[in-house]
């Protein structure tokens, strides 16, 4: 490795700079269309979700640490990394939390639309790795039943309380997807959604996908919609992104371009993730902190009064349906400028944060100061009487 390594960056990673300083060249390059060429002179590749990194794009390159700032490593040939004595780290649970305020965000929001208690819900989560596994807890902290599938995790634990998809899908008002993406093995979740079992929807479900497109066969999905005015769908991912089928798009309730996970928190959270293994790699100390470059908030403290509902204080830190405004304006063009315009909308993502950076003030009654402390916001206030 050179004195000063060269790392190439996809462009929608932040504080790459900041992080690494001086240290090291630092060359971004759009992650989608990321080739070989591009990695001339490198000693490290830092990536996320839309990289697919693999002998194709690293043989016969200097490259010998690999990164990428996602929770899924999917999109990496881990076995061909290894064989080839390339180092690779992910940052797990870096936008865990900004994947469950946007399933709740969703769900406070509908709820109030449609004039249901969102408390009063079953949810079904299926995979409870980082992101699956915080959501459970939310929903367990605000008071509400939930069904839990995630066969790895049973097999291993050997713990009876997990549920099989088509039971959890029998029983749940809000089904939430949180599975990797695999083809292989004794449980692929490849089209696991299929028509079949999505034939087993309640009445009136909400079905909620922030986590990995082709989970859903979205054909089945598009043919079960146009059947099933009752249901309501959540759709972060889709199973040919960045290309959007429009017709299943319309048949959404929310649709938005892959940003579930995109707080700013995430994703410098992710950088900061990758600069510390990347560290530990070179057996040197990592100098700066999570904390030296994340901003403060724009808004960090939120007094409210009496009567309030807890979608307005969600709605503030984040709002879904603005992204969903933004990715329905991109659905009329042609396919070439409508997945251009889908990685546009990544790239360019506005400032967003997650909803433990605001703080709640006011007077409340044990039962909402519960529901917000559950929901993720930091609370302070007296408690008023019920």
């Amino acid at each position: 490795m050179s004195e000063r390594p060269k790392i190439v960056v996809d462009e929608n990673m932040p504080a790459v700079e900041r992080l690494w300083g001086d240290s090291a060249e630092i060359d971004r390059w759009p992650g989608r269309s990321l080739r070989r060429e591009h990695l001339e002179g490198a000693d490290a590749l830092l990536v996320r979700s839309v990289t697919r990194v693999d002998r194709d794009l690293l043989d016969n390159t200097s490259v010998r640490f690999v990164g990428t700032a996602t929770i899924g490593t999917d999109h990496l040939d881990i076995e061909w990394l290894e064989q080839q004595g390339v180092q690779w780290a992910s940052a797990p649970g870096c936008n865990a939390d900004a994947v469950v305020d946007y399933v709740l965000s969703a769900l406070w929001q509908l709820a109030r639309e449609d004039g249901w208690d969102p408390l009063a819900q079953t949810v079904g989560v299926v995979g409870a790795g980082n992101v699956g596994g915080r959501l459970v807890a939310r929903l367990k902290a605000l008071g509400m039943e939930t069904r839990v599938c995630d066969p790895p995790r049973a097999q291993r634990e050997n713990d009876d309380s997990f549920v099989d998809i088509d039971r959890l899908l029998s029983e749940v008002d809000v089904v939430c997807l949180h599975t990797p993406l695999t083809v292989e093995g004794a449980w692929p979740t490849r089209h696991l959604l299929d028509a079949r079992r999505l034939a087993r929807l309640k009445p009136g479900a909400v079905v909620i996908n922030a986590g990995r497109g082709p989970v859903i066969d979205n054909g089945a999905l598009l043919d079960i919609a146009r059947q099933r005015p009752d249901l309501s769908l959540v759709m972060d991912v889709w199973e040919h992104e960045p290309a959007v089928d429009p017709a299943l798009a319309q048949h959404c309730r929310i649709a938005t371009p892959h940003i579930a996970g995109y707080s700013l928190d995430g994703k410098i959270r992710g950088s900061w993730m990758l600069y510390q293994a990347y560290c530990r790699w070179l057996g040197v100390d990592a100098c700066r902190s999570l904390a030296s470059v994340l901003p403060p908030p724009a808004v960090a403290g939120l007094e409210l009064a009496a009567g309030f509902d807890p979608a307005d204080a969600m709605r503030l830190v984040y709002d879904p349906f603005r992204d969903d405004r933004q990715l329905r304006k991109t659905l009329n063009r042609t396919d070439p400028e409508q997945r251009a315009a889908f990685d546009l909308l990544r790239r360019h993502y506005p400032v967003r944060r997650e909803f433990s950076s605001l703080l709640l003030q006011g007077r409340f009654d044990p039962g909402m100061m519960a529901q917000l402390s559950g929901l993720g916001f930091r609370v302070s206030g007296t408690e008023a009487p019920e």
